[in-house]
């Protein structure tokens, strides 16, 4: 895929400024937008968007093709006519950090009255809801279940659920089906007001000019609609727990790697298939997205395996994957497919030679590029056109919080290679990736507002206290969209 001069900005939907405690699919979406094409920006990355479960981490949902319902905006599902105004007297929360619990709580309560309203009394859109749940039933069906289940037994992961509905037995599928009918219900309208409304923003910024690039984790977590449907697929237990964990070995973020703890797939097992599965997800990111990016793209060539035992990911071994079998089918059904390889840690010229065999752009990170002297494959003197350039990522501290913590030799070699005005951090990154060869560059928009270490999204290896940055009102001012934009016209890169 060969990508067009431009740039573009980093920034989860939850990172949305708004009155209910998260970002959502609103007013400030579409304000964003318009930022983003004044700012002469092409590209809006947005990290996974899927309903999240312990931690609210986005790389650890509860589905791999259903939406975040947290992501839904009340305010319109009032002007639908799905809510009463009156449900929402009361609701506005101060602005701050994301407050994933506060906004659950009442979500949870306010959507199946929607759904029942929607039921009740909105004939007229029920044939789009019919045709929708018709179209998504290859994931809804199951997804909607396995989330009324969850409700039903509080919240406890499906693997100690009862045997008969654990192990998916026909007659207790048949059972809880009807018992969980008007949760189940919900669900499905749920997803299929989160569809809605991503669609309608989705639209409105490729009609600006803005594309929207995904995101697609390599794995599944363990508790998730899609282990339970298909646990055929992945290396399990007897009782439904994970033989084998999915991370990564010592390296830059941990000395002791990252032991993720999901489960592994069952490669032999989705080819006998011809990777169906696989098929399905990018097909329904593909529809939520005009680009995506793979994260770990370098375990499709080989996973770190772990033994579930292992408290951490020091003590596990490569392990080959039929990677090119899968892009090869995702080629035949999709064409050219947009997508960006996550190629970042341990890489070996057989992950390159994957990546480049079907024609993926990889990725750089500036913050990677210094202290270790001219040969350097992170420095802009490096690039090949053909990758993505960021002055950090969503794992990666700010630019600003990253400068401050550099040694001196570090700092002392950056001043050097920048040249005057390299003091100006994070703008003296930022001004060096929209001036690379790369074809794309992109930038959190922390780096953006200059904001330091407290405004960090995620630190790798630690479970909690992390996703809870979001912008505040204001934040987006003329003057930062003309200096971006100015930017953007001097390097070839604006629209």
């Amino acid at each position: 895929m060969k990508l067009p001069r431009a740039s573009g900005i980093l920034l989860h939907p939850t990172s949305l400024p708004g009155p209910h405690g998260i970002g959502v699919l609103g007013a400030e979406a579409f304000a964003f937008v318009d930022f983003l094409v004044a700012a002469g920006q092409s590209i809006w990355q947005i990290l996974p968007i899927g309903p999240t479960g312990y931690g609210h981490s986005p790389y650890s949902a509860l589905s791999a093709f259903a939406g975040n319902p947290l992501l839904i905006c009340l305010e319109q599902l009032v002007e639908k006519g799905d809510l009463d105004p009156e449900s929402l007297v009361g609701l506005r929360i101060p602005e701050g950090a994301t407050l994933f619990d506060e906004a659950q709580a009442f979500k949870r309560r306010l959507l199946p009255q929607a759904a029942q309203k929607f039921r009740d009394t909105t004939p007229a859109r029920r044939a789009i809801f019919e045709e929708f749940c018709t179209v998504q039933a290859p994931w809804l069906d199951d997804y909607a279940l396995f989330r009324a289940l969850r409700q039903h037994f509080e919240e406890a992961p499906w693997y100690q659920w009862p045997d008969e509905i654990r192990w998916r037995k026909k007659d207790a599928l048949r059972f809880w089906g009807k018992e969980l009918e008007q949760t189940i219900f919900a669900e499905k309208f749920a997803q299929f007001v989160f569809d809605e409304q991503w669609q309608a923003l989705k639209a409105y910024a490729n009609t600006r000019g803005v594309r929207i690039l995904g995101d697609i984790p390599i794995f599944v977590a363990l508790d998730s609609a899609d282990v339970w449907s298909h646990p055929d697929l992945f290396r399990l237990d007897s009782e439904g727990k994970p033989t084998v964990v999915a991370g990564v070995p010592p390296d830059y973020f941990s000395a002791t790697g990252q032991r993720w703890g999901n489960p592994l797939y069952r490669w032999e097992r989705l080819a006998e298939t011809g990777f169906a599965w696989w098929l399905e997800r990018f097909r329904r990111n593909l529809e939520l997205a005009d680009l995506v990016r793979i994260d770990h793209f370098r375990g499709f060539e080989a996973c770190w395996v772990i033994p579930a035992e292992e408290k951490t990911a020091e003590r596990g071994e490569w392990e080959k994957v039929p990677g090119a079998a899968l892009f090869q089918r995702l080629a035949e059904e999709f064409g050219e497919a947009p997508i960006i390889a996550e190629d970042l840690g341990v890489i070996t010229p057989e992950v390159e030679a994957l990546r480049d065999r079907f024609g993926f752009p990889g990725m750089k990170i500036l913050q990677f590029a210094f202290g270790s002297g001219p040969g350097n494959p992170y420095l802009p003197h490096n690039l090949q056109p053909s990758c993505v350039l960021y002055t950090g990522t969503h794992d990666n501290d700010t630019t600003l919080g990253w400068w401050r913590s550099l040694d001196p030799p570090t700092k002392a070699s950056l001043r050097t290679y920048l040249g005057p005005g390299a003091e100006e951090m994070p703008w003296a990154l930022i001004r060096l990736a929209l001036a690379s060869v790369a074809r794309l560059s992109i930038f959190p928009l922390q780096d953006l507002l200059a904001l330091g270490s407290e405004s960090r999204l995620n630190t790798p290896g630690r479970p909690e206290e992390n996703w809870g940055w979001r912008f505040p009102p204001g934040a987006l001012t003329a003057d930062l969209q003309k200096r971006l934009a100015e930017l953007c016209q001097i390097y070839g890169r604006r629209p």
